[in-house]
């Protein structure tokens, strides 16, 4: 789950400076953000060629399956999986999107862009709930729903730059059927700015699907130990307000990246006591 304090941003976001998590849970949560704070930087930082990247995410990938020695970063991560019996899967599926990272992204449909979501968002749920034993069938859906859409908020914030990394999220028989192209997103990001209408249109088509998912997967909050339930509140309205700056009148994620600061504290709290308890 992540936790926004002043964006949507990625891995950032696990609330592990949060004073709702518990201390017994809160070097479990530090050492699994580390692990996912690692491996993201692998694919997204420095001058490595794509092998390269590839090569390292592997080597996590055979060290989490037991094959071989343990990377100081999965050494430290191992004694927490095993204290609190943490499957493996969930941190593989990170590294696995991780890596379609490493070359050039293009995802042909929505069911594509969920795909990827499924396992560079859904994991981070997983993992915090199965720490709160709160895991099981009954808030897996609503959880996924949660992640995915604050993924894919992320995704709009990030439109810009991602592109500039030769990545686009957006899925492109959707954006063919609107009447637009990937020329279309590199007009704009050349431009500094939407200077087609037709595309700010269609963005506010994906904010408004992804602010949808997000109210469907509130529920959850109700399903869960209090403090987690708090912290949940306050991501939820996070997510919401970055979905309300998104579609505002005159909203253009290319020219300025939409982000939460001070100033959005009376509408956060709105939202927050508007989430279901």
């Amino acid at each position: 789950m992540q936790s926004l304090v002043t964006s949507v941003d990625h891995y950032e976001n696990f609330p592990v400076g949060s004073l709702l998590i518990p201390a017994r849970l809160r070097p479990a949560l530090v050492a699994i953000y580390r692990f996912a704070r690692y491996a993201d930087d692998l694919a997204d930082e420095g001058e490595a060629a794509s092998a390269e990247r590839l090569a390292a995410l592997e080597a996590l990938d055979r060290a989490l399956r037991g094959e071989g020695l343990d990377p100081p970063i999965v050494a430290q991560l191992r004694p927490h999986l095993a204290a609190h019996a943490l499957p493996v899967a969930p941190l593989r599926a990170l590294l696995s999107a991780f890596a379609q990272d490493c070359g050039t992204v293009r995802h042909a449909s929505w069911n594509s862009v969920l795909d990827y979501c499924r396992r560079s968002a859904n994991p981070v749920g997983e993992l915090v709930l199965r720490l709160f034993g709160a895991w099981n069938a009954a808030t897996r859906e609503r959880s996924d729903a949660i992640c995915t859409a604050l993924q894919v908020l992320n995704f709009l914030q990030d439109l810009a730059v991602d592109w500039r990394r030769g990545r686009l999220y957006l899925p492109l028989d959707e954006l063919r059927a609107a009447g637009l192209g990937e020329r279309d997103v590199a007009r704009a990001v050349e431009a500094g700015r939407l200077v087609d209408p037709q595309l700010a249109w269609f963005l506010d088509t994906q904010t408004a699907r992804a602010r949808a998912m997000l109210q469907a997967g509130a529920q959850l909050v109700g399903q869960l130990p209090w403090r987690l339930s708090l912290e949940l509140r306050a991501i939820v309205a996070g997510g919401l307000r970055i979905a309300e700056r998104l579609a505002a009148a005159g909203s253009d994620p290319v020219a300025a990246r939409p982000s939460l600061g001070w100033r959005d504290a009376p509408a956060l709290m709105r939202l927050w006591w508007r989430t279901p308890a």
